[in-house]
């Protein structure tokens, strides 16, 4: 008897430049990974930031460093946090006491200490693959606060709408034009910065 000969389609193997953040062991992706496997796109293209993301982000920065003063550092820059060896995210901003900073001076390597508050404007991810996209938000927000981040905040461009979670509190959504209540009383409207930066 002939054993038929069986051909595998050989399997791409998925660079680790390609890799988004690491939970666990298991890599999360850029999203749009695929297009550069398929060399549809660069990995310059997909790590990209659109006009409007890197906006927020500058805009909800600067408001920050204002109201807090010298005693925080306002970092941005897709800061990576790592919670273990097999665990790290990235973070669009992140907020810590500059004391705590201090600690970790000149450091080349990704954070090993919790900021104050975590600031996301969307995401990287790709969430494809994912039974429930969701899952990616609630869980990363979860690692961060068992980190001991004291808040994290999502703030959606799609939908305009936020996400804010506090340890051990009731997660709080709502619209742009809402306000939100940060550490030490910082306040933050996502309308208001954006009406008054055009309006200038």
């Amino acid at each position: 008897m002939v054993s038929e000969k069986i051909s595998l389609s050989p399997v791409k193997l998925v660079p680790e430049s390609l890799i988004y953040e690491m939970d666990e062991g298991q890599p999360i992706y850029y999203r749009g990974y695929k297009d550069v496997l398929n060399k549809t796109k660069t990995l310059e293209q997909i790590m990209g930031t659109s006009i409007l993301q890197s906006l927020l982000i500058e805009l909800i920065k600067d408001s920050i460093k204002l109201q807090l003063g010298k005693d925080y550092t306002v970092l941005s820059s897709e800061l990576g946090i790592q919670f273990s060896k097999k665990s790290w995210r990235n973070t669009d901003i992140a907020v810590f006491l500059k004391k705590d900073l201090l600690t970790a001076k000149n450091e080349d390597k990704y954070a090993a200490i919790p900021p104050e508050i975590v600031i996301e404007v969307d995401t990287k991810a790709d969430l494809e693959e994912m039974p429930d996209p969701l899952d990616y938000f609630y869980t990363k927000t979860d690692q961060l606060l068992l980190f001991g981040v004291k808040q994290v905040l999502w703030v959606f461009t799609k939908t305009e709408k936020f996400m804010l979670a506090v340890p051990g509190k009731r997660w709080e959504t709502g619209n742009w034009s809402e306000e939100m209540v940060l550490v030490n009383g910082v306040k933050l409207n996502v309308k208001n910065l954006l009406e008054t930066y055009y309006a200038d």
